[in-house]
């Protein structure tokens, strides 16, 4: 058990590791950086939605595909549903996004990386729930390590614009935080409900995937091919990819 609270808190504490740059760093992140580092997350989370996800899911279910398919689209429904009905602004955004809102800009910046956040938190948290029906804690482990590790750079991401839109440094490094504070809620929500609906666990497998994929195509991936320094961009995804691979298939 102390186990399993370690895995789900780690993405959070990488959050607050990251956010905690705007402390040491000037008020922007240099360009060529912010692209490593967002191909970078989009690497670890597009690894970490085949290989310790969909992958499990596949081999998990009776039916092998169907499952996968019907939980993995409605990952994708429901980041967009959320992605309609919540107001948000995008880092580097002039218009705010979703329902018509009177939240001040900070706020609605906080809202766009928590909605970005939970599925990340999901993740973690249908993998250890697979835990007891065939997957190893090592895997469950390598996935919340892996989250932590990309969290980081996020953490930074968020903090320092923050603080460059004129929050103070305390201020934007605990809004990096709490942005992070919905992963170990989301852990939690998914573990409960794959206990209640333990045959539903293939389907909850692919529907963090699919959560997690649509961050990457709706977001860090238009992010990273705007402007100069997409190679950069690119390197950084396939060092993701790479470690997150590699900690799954070693540690799975």
């Amino acid at each position: 058990m102390n186990v399993v609270i370690i895995g789900i808190l780690l993405p959070l504490l990488g959050t607050m590791f990251g956010s905690a740059f705007v402390f040491f760093m000037k008020k922007e992140i240099p360009d060529r950086l912010q692209k490593t580092l967002l191909g970078f997350a989009s690497g670890v989370m597009v690894a970490a939605s085949v290989w310790s996800l969909l992958i499990p899911s596949i081999d998990m279910a009776d039916d092998k595909i169907l499952p996968a398919a019907i939980g993995f689209l409605a990952g994708i429904m429901f980041l967009l549903l959320l992605d309609e009905l919540t107001p948000h602004l995008h880092l580097g955004a002039s218009k705010a996004e979703g329902p018509k809102s009177r939240l001040s800009r900070t706020a609605m910046l906080a809202l766009a990386v928590t909605i970005h956040n939970l599925p990340e938190g999901m993740a973690v948290g249908v993998v250890f729930a697979g835990e007891a029906q065939g997957l190893t804690l090592s895997a469950a482990l390598a996935v919340s390590i892996g989250i932590a590790i990309q969290n980081i750079p996020e953490g930074a991401i968020i903090s320092m614009p923050m603080h460059a839109e004129g929050n103070s440094r305390w201020r934007s490094f605990l809004i990096g935080s709490l942005s992070g504070v919905v992963e170990p809620i989301g852990s939690v929500a998914i573990l409960l409900l794959a206990s209640a609906l333990g045959v539903a666990l293939p389907c909850l497998l692919a529907f963090a995937a699919g959560a997690m994929m649509y961050v990457v195509v709706e977001e860090l991936i238009p992010e990273t091919a705007q402007g100069r320094h997409t190679n950069l961009s690119t390197i950084g995804f396939a060092v993701g990819f790479v470690l997150m691979m590699a900690m799954d298939v070693l540690l799975g």
